[in-house]
């Protein structure tokens, strides 16, 4: 089997397993991964991630251009704005996922920050999340918006729509989109409760470890630097 083959049958293999988990629902959600020559393997417009066909997934060249396959997912200028900003980005994942989409229509998110790190593995997979505001599905200014953040972030959540996520390759991306659902599960069930956050120490220890982007840590906002809530024990100690 080629590598182009083997791409092939990995989209629709993730696909599959995102739609039957309830991550994406109908023929919401597009799949996207770039080729050894430059072009990219994407999923067709209005196809299920359910019920993908490996021969007739959208085969395009560097700039875009269909070559052969189904025609391309609308939304494929999402996923070309991330490719052109975010260096090393071998797949992105578009979901309409509950939860984040939850997420981006609360009144209090941080657009430069939507999830605090509520635990390591958001911190290690994802790092930090931007806000996009609302654009209509497939409007081109939503890439342009995108392209605007300059690379600073892999994850995207559009807002009342979902999350954008760009990895090394297709399992990253999935397994990093994955993260951010169940992180933004985490924030709807503890919203108004000041849960402990990890603190920016703990945070700078993840980056240095794994040797994640430094910015994880030094964009923290002053709030979510301190592990506990204000009003803990002075017993208590963070860590």
């Amino acid at each position: 089997m080629s590598a182009e083959s083997e791409l092939r049958e990995m989209i629709c293999r993730f696909g599959r397993s995102l739609f039957e988990r309830g991550l994406t629902a109908g023929s919401s959600g597009n799949i996207s991964v770039r080729l050894s020559d430059g072009g990219w393997l994407a999923t067709p417009t209005n196809s299920s991630l359910g019920f993908l066909d490996p021969a007739r997934l959208s085969k395009l060249d560097d700039e875009g251009r269909l070559l052969s396959g189904d025609a391309p997912t609308k939304e494929l200028p999402l996923h070309s704005a991330l490719y052109t900003t975010r260096q090393g980005a071998g797949a992105i994942v578009h979901l309409h996922s509950t939860h984040s989409v939850a997420v981006s229509m609360l009144p209090d998110v941080n657009p430069d920050n939507v999830l605090p790190p509520m635990t390591a593995y958001y911190v290690m997979r994802v790092g930090r999340t931007a806000l996009v505001p609302y654009y209509r599905p497939g409007d081109p200014a939503v890439a342009d918006a995108i392209r605007g953040l300059a690379g600073r972030y892999s994850a995207v959540l559009l807002a009342n729509h979902g999350p954008v996520v760009a990895g090394k390759d297709l399992e990253a991306a999935v397994y990093a989109t994955e993260e951010l659902e169940e992180t933004a599960k985490l924030r709807l069930l503890l919203h108004g409760l000041n849960p402990r956050l990890l603190s920016r120490a703990q945070v700078q220890d993840l980056v240095s470890h794994f040797k994640l982007d430094e910015a994880i840590a030094e964009d923290m906002p002053e709030d979510e630097r301190n592990c506990c809530s204000h009003d803990h024990h002075p017993s208590h100690t963070c860590g």
